[in-house]
C-alpha cells in the first residue's frame, strides 16, 4: 500500500480549495488525516459509481463490531460521510476535474442512496414494533403495503446542486393495518400511521441538524395538499387529487417526479398510469397557454417586486427562467413527442432543438447560460455550504469566486453573467406572449396623434387637474428617469390618455380619478415594469379610472404596493376565487419560501392577502357584487391565510422540538396537529369588511405536561403557547408590506389576563362556570376556522352546549339590554354630533349593533328549546332560522335582514371611500326607525330606546 504522503494534495490544489470554499477548507483543516485517508481511496481525478456510494453509506453506518449502528451513530456517520463527499465535490468542481452532469449525478445518487438507507433502517425498526403493513388487494388477498418515495424537482431530474434541499413525496398502496401480534411483542396500527412514522423517520435521519450537521434538507411541500396534510398519501387518494384538484403549476412539479429505488412492478405501473396523463396531454395542450401565461406573469411580478439582480436563480434571466421556457414546451408538446418526456433540463432542451421548437442559436445560448449559471450556483453555495443563489456581497468572496471560475476580476464575471441573462431574457419574454390591443367602439375617442389626445383631455379636465398633470411631467422625478423608464412611461401614456378619454362624458369621474392616477404613476415610474403592464393591458386600464375615482382606499393601496396592480390589470376581479381556489393560490406562492425564511413568508402572506382583497374591492366597485358575496370572499381570504400560518408555524416548531403528545397518548401529526383557531366577531359571522381585524381564540388538545418527541423537547403547554405566539408574529407583525391582519385576542377566556391558548377542557369549564353573559353573546358569533378536526368538533360541541343552556327570556333581555346600554354609552355618537344630525351606522340606537344583539338574544333565549338555532354564527341565517321555526314573524325577520344588509353595504362603501361611519341622520330615518321599532317590539320600550323589561 502506498504511503499516505503519496496522496498529499499539492500546494496549488490546497490554494484552490481555500479560495473556493471556507466550508470545505475547514473540513480539511480540522480532519486532515481522515480527509487524506478518504482521498487515497477516492482520488480527486476519479468519478464515483453508485456501487461505491452505496458501499460508503454502509461503511459509515456500522459500529465497531461491523454491525448496523444505533440511531445516533447512524446519524453521525451519515453526516461525516456527507461532509467528506461535499469537500471532495467542491474541490473537484473548483479544480475543473468534474463535469456539471457528473457532479449533479453523483450528488443525486448519494441522495438516493441515503434516502433508501433511511427508508430501510426506519422500516426495520417499525416492523419490530407494529409488524408488516398490509392491505386487501383487488383479488381479495392480503398483500404487504409498500412506500414509493417520489423524488421531485432537481433530485427527480438528477440535477442536485451542491447545497440543494430534496423535495420528496411519500406514496403507499392502500388503506389497511399492520399484522402486529401482542403475543409476539408487536401491536397493530393502521397503514396511514405506519407510513407517517416511516416518513418521519426518514426525515429525521436526513434532515435533523445535529452537532455534525445534516445530510439533506428535506422539503415535503410538493405533496398533495402541501403542509398540514398527511405525510404519506395512498394511491386512490392521489388519483382523486390529480382528477379533482391538480393545478397547472403542479404539472410542472410532477414533470420531474421519479421513484427513488425499486418498488413492486404493479405498484410502479399504477403510479406511472396516474402521473403521466396528469403531466402530459395526448395532444398539443393549448389549454396550458393561459395557465403558463399566468405563471410567467407571476415570475415577472416577483422579479419586479424583488428588484433582485443578485439572485442568479430568481432574478431576470436566471435559472428559473430557463427552466420555465423548457418546461412550458414540455407541458404543451410532451404528449405528442415522447422525446420531451425527460426530466433533465439539458436533455429536454436538446430534444426541443432537435424537434425545431427551439432554433439552434437559441438552444446554444440557453444551454450555455444554463451551464454557466449552474456552475456559478455551485461556486456560490460552496463558499459556506448555504442553500443560496445570491451573489456574495463581500469583496473578498467576490474576488475568490471570480478566481475560482477563471475570471480575472469580479467585473469580468458580472459582464459574462449579464450577457447570459440577456440571452435568456429574450426567449423568456417571447414565451406564451399575448399582446393586447385597445378596443373601443367609438373610434373618435382614440385620436391618431398624441397631441390630439392631449388637447381633447384638456377639454375634460378641470383647471386644477390640468396644472397638476403639467406639474407631474415637469417634476424632478420624471425628468431624472432612466432612458428605459422614460421610454416605458412614454409608451404607456397614450394608453392612459385613452383610458381617461373613454370616460370623458363623465367629467367628474375623470377629474376625481386624475390626482390619484398621478400619485400611482409617481409610485411606479421608477419601477417601470408596471408601466409595461399598463401598456400591455389597455382595455383593463380603462377600468382603472372608475376604480380610482370610486375609492381612495384602493388608489392608496395601489400606490403603496404597486405589485397589486397586476391583480387589477389581469382583471382577476371578474372571477372571485372560492375557498379551495384561494387555498391553492396561496399554496403555490408559499411553495418556494424556504422553511427558515420568515421574512419572505411574511411578505408572501401579506401580498396574497392584499392582492385578493383588492380583487374583491374591484369586483365590489365595478361588478357591484352583493354584500354577502363580498363578505364571504373577504372571510375566505382570512381563513386561508390563517390555515397557511398555522401549517407553517406548526411545521417550524416540530422541526425544533418534535411532535407534542396528543390527547390519546400518541404524537400528533401534521393533519391532526392538536391545535385549532376559532374566529369570533366578523370573522366568525362571515361578515369581514376591508379593514376588519380578526378576533381569535386558540384551543388545543395536547397533553400539557407531556414532552415533545424531538431531541430538544419542551412541554406540550409550552409548544402550544409558542405556536400561538408564532401565529401572532406571522399575522400581526408590521413589515414594509404592512400587517397581514390586526389580531384581537381579548375574547379568549379571562381576556387579556388569560392564557394565549387554552385546552378544550379549560375552555368548556370557563364557559360553563365563569364566563359572563356577554361572553356567551360573543360565542353566538364564534366559528371554528381551521386546525385539528377533533379540536374544532369539540369546540362546536361546547358552543352548542353553552348556547343551549336553559335561560329565561327576561334574564336574557336584561343581560343583552344592559350590555347594549354600556356599548352605546362608550361608543355611540356624542351629544354634540347628535345635535348636528349625525348618526353612527354601527353604534347608535337603530344601527347595526342593535340588529346583531337581536340575533344574539334570539339564540341565547330560544336555543334550549330549538337547538337548530346554534348551527349558525351569522345574523342572516339566524333570522332565517327564527322565521323557519316561527318563533318570530317572518316579516320581522325579513325586515331585520334587509336593514342589516343595507347598513352593511353602506359600511363597505364608506370603508372604500375612507369615510367615517358617522353619517347624515336624515338619510337613514326609515331604516333606523324600523330597527328601533323591532327592538322595542322584541325587547320592550323606554324613553332612551332600551329597557330592562319587555313582553314576549
Amino acid at each position: 500500500m502506498p504511503n499516505l504522503k503519496d496522496y498529499q494534495p499539492t500546494s496549488h490544489q490546497l490554494q484552490v480549495l481555500q479560495t473556493a470554499s471556507e466550508f470545505a477548507y475547514n473540513i480539511w483543516e480540522s480532519r486532515t488525516i481522515s480527509c487524506q485517508t478518504f482521498l487515497r481511496s477516492y482520488p480527486l481525478d476519479q468519478t464515483l459509481t453508485r456501487q461505491q456510494i452505496d458501499d460508503l453509506i454502509q461503511d459509515y453506518t456500522l459500529d465497531d463490531n461491523y454491525q448496523l449502528a444505533d440511531e445516533p451513530k447512524v446519524m453521525s456517520g451519515l453526516r461525516h460521510l456527507r461532509n467528506l463527499l461535499m469537500m471532495r465535490w467542491i474541490w473537484q468542481d473548483a479544480l475543473g476535474d468534474i463535469e456539471l452532469e457528473q457532479l449533479t449525478d453523483e450528488l443525486s445518487e448519494f441522495a438516493d442512496g441515503c434516502i433508501l438507507f433511511a427508508k430501510d433502517y426506519t422500516y426495520g425498526q417499525l416492523i419490530t414494533q407494529y409488524g408488516q403493513p398490509t392491505f386487501i388487494n383487488a383479488k381479495g388477498n392480503k398483500q404487504t403495503d409498500s412506500m414509493a418515495i417520489m423524488a421531485m424537482g432537481k433530485l427527480g431530474a438528477h440535477e442536485l446542486n451542491l447545497s440543494s434541499d430534496i423535495d420528496l413525496v411519500f406514496i403507499h398502496q392502500a388503506r389497511g393495518e399492520t399484522d402486529g401480534d401482542k403475543a409476539k411483542g408487536t401491536r397493530s396500527i393502521d397503514n396511514k400511521r405506519f407510513m407517517t412514522r416511516l416518513g418521519q423517520g426518514i426525515i429525521k435521519l436526513l434532515d435533523n441538524n445535529t452537532a455534525d450537521g445534516f445530510v439533506f434538507r428535506v422539503d415535503m411541500r410538493l405533496r398533495p395538499w402541501g403542509d398540514g396534510s398527511d405525510l404519506a398519501i395512498h394511491l386512490s387518494a392521489l388519483q382523486k387529487y390529480f382528477s379533482n384538484h391538480g393545478r397547472a403549476w403542479e404539472r410542472f412539479a410532477w414533470l420531474k417526479a421519479r421513484v427513488v429505488g425499486q418498488v413492486e412492478s404493479s405498484f410502479y405501473r399504477d403510479l406511472q398510469a396516474m402521473i403521466k396523463p396528469f403531466v402530459f396531454r395526448y395532444y398539443v395542450d393549448y389549454s396550458a397557454f393561459s395557465a403558463l401565461r399566468e405563471m410567467k406573469s407571476l415570475i415577472q411580478n416577483q422579479v419586479a417586486q424583488r428588484e433582485d439582480l443578485d439572485n442568479i436563480k430568481l432574478g431576470a434571466g436566471g435559472i428559473r427562467d430557463i427552466e420555465f421556457i423548457v418546461q412550458a414546451f414540455q407541458l404543451i408538446y410532451g404528449g405528442r413527442h415522447q422525446q420531451l418526456q425527460v426530466k433533465s433540463c439539458l436533455q429536454a432542451m436538446q430534444a426541443l432543438s432537435q424537434l425545431k421548437y427551439l432554433k439552434l442559436p437559441t438552444y446554444e445560448k440557453l444551454q450555455a447560460a444554463y451551464r454557466f449559471l449552474r456552475r456559478l450556483e455551485h461556486g456560490i453555495q460552496a463558499i459556506n455550504d448555504q442553500q443560496t443563489q445570491r451573489l456574495p456581497q463581500d469583496e473578498f468572496w467576490q474576488h475568490n469566486l471570480a478566481t475560482t471560475l477563471g475570471f480575472t476580476d469580479w467585473q469580468a464575471l458580472l459582464l459574462t453573467l449579464n450577457e447570459h441573462r440577456e440571452q435568456v431574457n429574450v426567449p423568456f419574454e417571447r414565451m406564451v406572449t399575448e399582446r393586447k390591443v385597445a378596443t373601443q367602439e367609438d373610434t373618435s375617442i382614440v385620436p391618431a396623434k398624441l397631441d390630439e389626445q392631449i388637447a381633447q383631455l384638456d377639454t375634460v379636465l378641470s383647471e386644477q387637474n390640468r396644472e397638476q398633470l403639467e406639474a407631474f411631467w415637469q417634476s424632478k422625478m420624471i425628468v431624472n428617469l432612466s432612458p428605459e423608464a422614460r421610454a416605458r412611461l412614454d409608451a404607456a401614456y397614450p394608453i392612459i390618455l385613452h383610458a381617461l378619454l373613454a370616460h370623458q362624458k363623465q367629467q367628474q369621474l375623470a377629474n376625481k380619478a386624475l390626482p390619484r392616477l398621478i400619485t400611482l404613476l409617481e409610485a411606479i415610474s421608477r419601477r417601470s415594469i408596471y408601466l409595461v403592464m399598463i401598456a400591455e393591458n389597455p382595455n383593463a386600464t380603462v377600468e382603472l379610472i372608475p376604480m380610482l375615482s370610486a375609492s381612495p382606499w384602493i388608489a392608496g393601496e395601489l400606490a403603496r404596493y404597486p405589485v397589486l396592480l397586476d391583480t387589477f390589470l389581469q382583471q382577476r376581479y371578474r372571477h372571485l376565487p372560492d375557498k379551495p381556489e384561494l387555498r391553492d393560490i396561496l399554496r403555490q406562492r408559499l411553495l418556494r419560501v424556504e422553511p427558515d425564511d420568515e421574512e419572505e413568508l411574511l411578505s408572501v402572506l401579506r401580498l396574497f392577502k392584499k392582492n385578493q382583497v383588492l380583487a374583491v374591492a374591484a369586483s365590489d366597485v365595478l361588478a357591484e357584487r352583493p354584500i354577502m358575496k363580498v363578505s364571504d370572499s373577504l372571510t375566505y381570504i382570512a381563513a386561508v391565510v390563517l390555515e397557511a400560518a398555522l401549517e407553517r408555524g406548526f411545521s417550524e416548531l416540530v422541526k425544533r422540538y418534535g411532535y407534542p403528545i396528543g390527547k390519546g397518548g400518541d404524537p400528533v401529526t401534521e393533519a391532526d396537529c392538536g391545535f385549532a383557531i376559532i374566529g369570533y366577531g366578523k370573522l366568525g359571522g362571515l361578515e369581514l369588511s376591508y379593514s376588519s381585524d380578526l378576533d381569535l381564540v386558540f384551543l388545543h388538545q395536547i397533553q400539557e405536561q407531556g414532552m415533545t418527541t424531538g431531541e430538544t423537547s419542551v412541554s406540550g403547554m409550552k409548544f402550544a403557547a409558542r405556536l400561538a405566539q408564532k401565529l401572532m408574529t406571522y399575522l400581526n407583525t408590521q413589515t414594509r408590506d404592512g400587517r397581514a391582519y390586526e389580531i384581537d385576542m381579548r375574547l379568549r377566556p379571562s381576556g387579556n389576563a388569560g392564557m394565549m391558548v387554552v385546552s378544550c377542557h379549560a375552555f368548556e369549564t370557563y364557559q360553563l362556570s365563569k364566563a359572563w353573559a356577554w361572553e356567551h353573546q360573543a360565542l353566538v358569533r364564534a366559528r371554528a376556522i381551521c386546525g385539528d378536526k377533533r379540536v374544532t368538533t369539540n369546540f362546536c360541541d361546547i358552543r352548542r352546549e353553552v348556547l343551549s343552556l336553559p335561560r329565561t327570556l327576561d334574564e336574557v333581555r336584561v343581560e343583552v339590554t344592559s350590555m347594549r346600554l354600556k356599548m352605546q354609552k362608550h361608543l355611540g355618537t356624542s351629544e354634540r354630533e347628535q345635535e348636528k344630525g349625525k348618526f353612527h351606522l354601527k353604534q347608535d340606537a337603530g344601527g347595526i349593533v342593535d340588529i346583531e344583539f337581536l340575533a344574539q338574544f334570539a339564540v341565547l333565549a330560544y336555543s334550549h328549546h330549538y337547538p337548530s338555532l346554534t348551527k349558525w354564527s351569522d345574523n342572516v341565517r339566524i333570522f332565517e332560522e327564527m322565521a323557519l321555526l316561527e318563533i318570530w314573524d317572518t316579516q320581522i325577520c325579513q325586515d331585520l335582514t334587509d336593514a342589516y344588509l343595507r347598513i352593511r353595504a353602506a359600511t363597505h362603501q364608506l370603508a372604500l371611500s375612507e369615510q367615517s361611519l358617522l353619517v347624515d341622520e336624515t338619510l337613514w330615518v326609515d331604516t333606523r326607525a324600523l330597527v328601533q321599532d323591532q327592538w322595542q317590539r322584541l325587547m320592550g320600550g323606554s324613553d332612551d330606546g332600551y329597557t330592562n323589561e319587555g313582553t314576549n
